[in-house]
């Protein structure tokens, strides 16, 4: 473009009279903000902030669910107290009872998340023991003497996948594909896992300090042997691998668990325990939709890992369903809690413009 003119066309043409300013501001009301790519909604709900009257479009059906929760519904409960019981939240002493805003709709999310932890505690809380700090752990690590005799909260559970061994004279043990047997690499608080072999079995016992230069690189052989056998140091190629996952002989070994301590995570060894609890858990649903039939990009189907069910160990499916049930039983929870509060009800919901 040159001055006092625009080239359109590969012909050099005068500019129109350009728009003026009063015609696209104006000067009592502040612009809109579209956000037609909005995505997770950062800009759009910034935008809200500064109070500019916010839009915002995506593609992706859970980006426009996360600016639907963001932007378009939190207005619509502006300066309403909350509905939900105060029971339903911990520590009602730090309450604000400052309703504007949004405030009333966020302290009902706690009220009713505290209520879900609560509810999913009670059904399935017996599958997530605390961890007991015994003497043969205190002595087996100093670090761990303060806490002995205490049941500290398990945040994490550490598995690696397995397969049968390669090797005829192991093939009837199950051995770890493990990438990496370092836990924590931060100065000072070194952690790793070291498989401690005796004979055809090995166990995982967790230590402190820097971690040998094995460790690293776990059970790896580099891209063409894949893994090694940790008992006999035979090659375990992606052949064998796949193999033996679409055998259904793919299983998972817990390898370290991790805790909560006053000072940070706590990484602990497996114990029976912990393992029997995990084992217990029994999911009476699995996703059963098929996984992309796609091997180049998609590379589960290749180990025999087909269906979305099989992505999770049951206890993370018990725990996902578990989540899901209360989801729907909130829902209730909470347009009950509306009704008796007082709030209209015209028989429409959110979605379809109403107040219901």
């Amino acid at each position: 473009r040159g001055r006092g003119g625009g080239r359109w066309g590969g012909k050099l043409q005068p500019y129109k009279r350009p728009p003026q300013a009063a015609e696209w501001v104006k000067p009592c009301q502040l612009p809109g903000f579209p956000g037609p790519f909005a995505g997770g909604g950062a800009l759009p709900l910034e935008a809200q902030r500064l109070g500019l009257e916010s839009y915002a479009s995506d593609l992706n059906p859970v980006a426009v669910t996360i600016n639907k929760a963001m932007i378009e519904i939190p207005p619509k409960f502006s300066g309403r107290s909350p509905v939900g019981s105060t029971l339903d939240r911990d520590k009602q002493g730090t309450l604000s009872e400052d309703w504007s805003g949004a405030n009333g709709l966020a302290e009902d999310v706690r009220r009713y998340g505290a209520w879900m932890h609560a509810e999913a505690q009670k059904r399935i809380g017996h599958l997530y023991p605390p961890m007991e700090v015994t003497k043969e752990m205190a002595d087996e690590r100093p670090d761990l003497r303060p806490l002995l005799g205490q049941k500290i909260t398990v945040i994490a559970w550490l598995w690696t996948r397995t397969v049968k061994s390669p090797n005829p004279a192991f093939s009837h043990a199950d051995v770890p594909l493990a990438s990496s047997f370092v836990l924590s690499n931060k100065e000072g608080k070194e952690v790793y896992v070291d498989p401690l072999v005796d004979g055809d079995s090995y166990r995982f016992v967790v230590k402190t300090g820097t971690p040998p230069i094995s460790a690293k690189g776990g059970t790896t052989a580099g891209k063409r042997a894949a893994f090694i056998c940790l008992l006999s140091k035979s090659p375990i190629d992606y052949n064998h691998i796949r193999s033996e996952g679409k055998a259904g002989r793919m299983g998972q070994r817990l390898m370290a668990i991790v805790a909560e301590g006053a000072r940070g995570r706590i990484y602990l060894s497996p114990t029976a325990e912990q393992i029997a609890t995990a084992e217990s858990a029994k999911p009476g649903w699995s996703p059963e939709m098929e996984l992309p039939n796609n091997p180049r990009d998609f590379k589960t189907p290749n180990y025999g890992l087909t269906k979305f069910g099989d992505l999770f160990t049951p206890r993370q499916l018990v725990a996902l369903t578990t989540f899901s049930d209360l989801v729907q039983a909130a829902i209730e929870r909470c347009k009950n809690d509306a009704i008796t509060a007082g709030m209209p009800d015209d028989g429409l919901g959110l979605d379809m413009g109403g107040r219901g």
